[in-house]
């Protein structure tokens, strides 16, 4: 049987380290977190319509356009058509806005290497099968 209130425990500890840690390196960029999440998800997935975006980010549309307009002024997204649908645009990451991606994702990458470094590699695959399953719940 799952210790769940072990798991919660521990879960909500991590959730809230790594929270904490994304705010101060996010802090550093001059971005906010949210924009920053903004140019992560399209860093990873490529140019989406907005509503896509806003899926994936789990906030509304009208709170996204705040959020890309401001990135579409600091020249880290653009507004693009969409290659098969006249009536609708796509947001995509700028060669700005790639960097900003590319430096953020380091970081991470960095993070879980200084995390797992202790960690064996069967324990590793464990964990990413059960992040898998976890996030398919979601």
């Amino acid at each position: 049987m799952i210790d769940l209130e072990t798991l919660n425990q521990l879960v909500t500890e991590f959730y809230d380290k790594m929270s904490s840690w994304e705010q101060s390196v996010v802090k550093e960029t001059g971005y906010s977190l949210a924009q920053v999440h903004t140019i992560e998800v399209l860093g990873s997935h490529g140019s989406m319509r907005m509503k896509e975006l806003a899926s994936k980010l789990g906030i509304t549309t009208g709170t996204l356009t705040v959020q890309v307009d401001k990135l579409v002024t600091a020249d880290l997204i653009e507004r693009l058509p969409h290659p098969e649908d006249r009536r609708s645009i796509v947001v995509a990451l700028t060669s700005d806005g790639q960097t900003i991606h590319q430096r953020h994702n380091q970081l991470h990458l960095d993070l879980m290497r200084e995390l797992t470094q202790n960690v064996n590699e069967q324990d590793a695959q464990h964990l990413i099968n059960t992040l898998r399953q976890m996030n398919k719940e979601f």
